[in-house]
């Protein structure tokens, strides 16, 4: 029979539907009071002294990379390099034509390559800002403890040592 089915006499009409939106509100009202503030509390604003820079490691020695593929860090300080669509500083010394003269390594070849492959006369679009990848080092501290260990110190063999 259905003058006897409830629910659905409920669930329809203009009454049914505020009564669930008002469960909904309330519902909503005890799980936002019970849930912790997860940006702190709010405090004025006030002026605090800046840290210092960190001094950046600056010794032009090649570091060893952390892991395979790893793009290489900047041995040198950056500080004043023009990074701009129209000028890249890394470039004056790192492209191919001008390394024999600075010193400086040579930008890998995958740098003057298209996503499909393609080698171009020179650098690709896609590979032009360089601290997109690259970056200096700083004599700092880690935010989180390092707990990496490389293979070979793992007692880990190379294929055909005994």
């Amino acid at each position: 029979m259905r003058s006897q089915d409830r629910t659905r006499r409920v669930s329809r009409g203009p009454i049914g539907i505020a009564a669930a939106f008002a469960a909904l509100f309330m519902a909503t009202m005890v799980v936002a009071q019970t849930v912790p503030q997860l940006s702190g509390p709010s405090e004025k604003m006030e002026n605090v002294p800046a840290r210092p820079l960190p001094k950046w490691t600056v010794d032009d020695v090649r570091k060893m990379r952390a892991y395979p593929d790893q793009p290489p860090v900047i041995p040198h300080s950056i500080e004043g390099y023009q990074l701009s669509v129209n000028t890249n500083r890394c470039l004056s010394c790192h492209k191919r034509e001008f390394t024999e003269s600075s010193g400086a390594p040579m930008i890998s070849v995958t740098h003057y390559m298209t996503r499909d492959g393609q080698m171009l006369a020179d650098v690709s679009p896609r590979r032009y800002f360089c601290t997109a990848c690259h970056v200096p080092q700083a004599e700092v501290n880690p935010l989180v403890e390092n707990t990496f260990r490389d293979m070979s110190e793992m007692g880990v063999k190379h294929l055909g040592e005994h």
